[in-house]
């Protein structure tokens, strides 16, 4: 099949990398929820030979996923398992490291619960997790394209739309993951890193 392609993943995947070698260092696997078109997995899986790289997204996506995945043929890239926060049950019995980009303003807020809540259980303690998006801050928008992006996630469906970085500290709080750095990244967004307690 043809391999999905997005060219914002091929644009950020370098700024993405400087940071998670870092906060990844300790790590030996690393789940990824929302894999997407499966470009960052194989990217990151390449350049951080140390770990294994887990990609999960929702059933419909696996297949563009692991077309990128075979394509690719890492030791340390599985293919791509079907993950949906809202399900009670992941595939996985513990986590240590966790990665998402770009999926926050895409879920509704109650996704977004589920996926805090999924994270509550399935975490280990000290466990790290990048969040990788554009947030608002006290409720502003950090640029006028974001605004306009906003607008248009909203047009597409009410229930998506950039998340305030006040109501994600929240609900991190509620599952024992604190801040730990907000790192400041291209085109107006930001890499969140949080540590379970």
């Amino acid at each position: 099949m043809n391999k999905p392609f997005s060219p914002s993943c091929e644009n950020n995947k370098q700024p993405i990398l400087q940071i998670i070698r870092q906060q990844f260092a300790e790590s030996a696997t690393v789940w990824e929820i929302g894999s997407g078109t499966g470009q960052h997995a194989c990217y990151f899986a390449q350049q951080l030979p140390h770990l294994v790289w887990q990609a999960t997204d929702k059933e419909e996506n696996l297949a563009g996923i692991n077309a990128w995945v075979e394509e690719t043929a890492l030791d340390n890239l599985p293919r791509a398992l079907a993950l949906d926060v809202q399900h009670k049950r992941w595939p996985c019995p513990q986590i240590e490291a966790l990665f998402t980009a770009n999926t926050l303003h895409i879920m509704h807020w109650q996704q977004v619960q589920c996926l805090f809540e999924g994270l509550g259980k399935y975490l280990r303690d000290q466990a790290i997790v990048c969040l990788y998006g554009p947030f608002n801050y006290q409720g502003k928008f950090t640029s006028a394209s974001n605004a306009q992006f906003d607008r248009w996630l909203k047009s597409v469906d009410p229930q998506q739309g950039i998340r305030d970085f006040e109501d994600i500290e929240n609900l991190a709080k509620t599952v024992n993951l604190a801040v730990k750095d907000d790192f400041a990244m291209p085109a107006n967004n930001r890499l969140l890193v949080l540590q379970k307690r």
